[in-house]
């Protein structure tokens, strides 16, 4: 293998991508073109005896030009139209979201309420099996698969061209869509420090003592910076539940999301990269975290079945 080799895979086309109908365009696109041109003449033939053509043009061609841009444009991988109604419903759409699945009481009539109520916050997970499965509120099941990351920049042109063609190979082998998640969040290193400072004193060394000491240091001026963070890569994989008894779909999906995830994991090691599913804790960690960024939340929660006890340091 060369190494002015590219480094390209061949990925086949987005089986949601709707077909384009003539001229390179979409069913969508041609209905918008059609009906923005068909008001625009429609404009024209009406007004065309009473008005110059000049004021004609400055009213007609900004039409035009709108129509045109919603139908071609694009932005943030959405169609303009698209991403203008995801704007508009988010503009009206309440912003305050309170847990209250029986509803927020409307305040009574004695109370001059200033702003609007909120809403009641409706999470898209039901409940969190002790599998790791999670169970969502709007049907089927889901599992998160944590993978570890590459040093891509750091590897020679060859290896990059077998890590982007081993990739490619993954996406070509499967079967149903996957979502990739990549997180960003603040580390804290607090533990780690404490734990360094502990078995300093206990090395057999006093120069390995030292040097722990001179590391706990160092990692607590690097806990001290606003920038440290870390990155999570997240793959989730989702399954619709089949037909029979609820009970039943749900345990046959989760059984085929592990089954898929386990494959997944074992896919990803051929080319270094270390993928592991998440298990019940750890999935209620990654779900506190996604829907409160930022605050804080322990990781020794109890499962349902485990016994609660309380542990006092002598």
């Amino acid at each position: 293998m060369s190494d002015q080799e590219p480094l390209t895979a061949r990925i086949p086309a987005d089986i949601d991508r709707p077909d384009k109908i003539a001229y390179g365009l979409t069913f969508r696109q041609i209905l918008i073109i059609t009906v923005t041109g068909a008001v625009a003449a429609s404009v024209y033939y009406l007004f065309h005896h009473l008005l110059p053509i000049v004021v004609l043009a400055a009213v007609l061609l900004p039409v035009l030009a709108v129509g045109l841009a919603v139908a071609l444009g694009r932005r943030d991988g959405l169609t303009l139209d698209r991403f203008a109604m995801a704007a508009l419903l988010f503009t009206y759409s309440p912003k305050r979201l309170v847990a209250a699945p029986e509803g927020v009481s409307e305040p009574p009539s004695w109370c001059r309420l200033r702003g609007k109520l909120p809403a009641p916050l409706s999470l898209p997970v039901r409940a969190i099996r002790t599998d790791g499965a999670l169970e969502l509120a709007e049907g089927g099941v889901a599992v998160l698969v944590e993978t570890s990351t590459l040093s891509f920049h750091l590897r020679t042109t060859t290896e990059q061209a077998g890590l982007v063609a081993a990739f490619g190979r993954w996406l070509n082998s499967l079967e149903a869509p996957i979502q990739i998640l990549i997180r960003t969040r603040p580390i804290d290193l607090s533990g780690l420090i404490d734990t360094v400072e502990q078995k300093a004193a206990d090395l057999p060394h006093p120069a390995l003592s030292h040097a722990a000491d001179q590391h706990a240091a160092f990692l607590s001026r690097l806990n001290a910076s606003p920038d440290l963070l870390a990155r999570q890569v997240l793959i989730v994989l989702r399954d619709h539940q089949a037909t029979g008894r609820r009970a039943v779909r749900r345990d046959a999906s989760a059984a085929v999301l592990l089954r898929r995830a386990t494959e997944i994991a074992r896919n990803l090691a051929a080319f270094g990269v270390t993928a592991g599913v998440l298990d019940a804790q750890t999935a209620y960690q990654v779900l506190s975290e996604c829907l409160d960024p930022g605050g804080w939340h322990p990781a020794d929660t109890a499962l349902p079945h485990e016994p609660v006890t309380t542990r006092e340091n002598p």
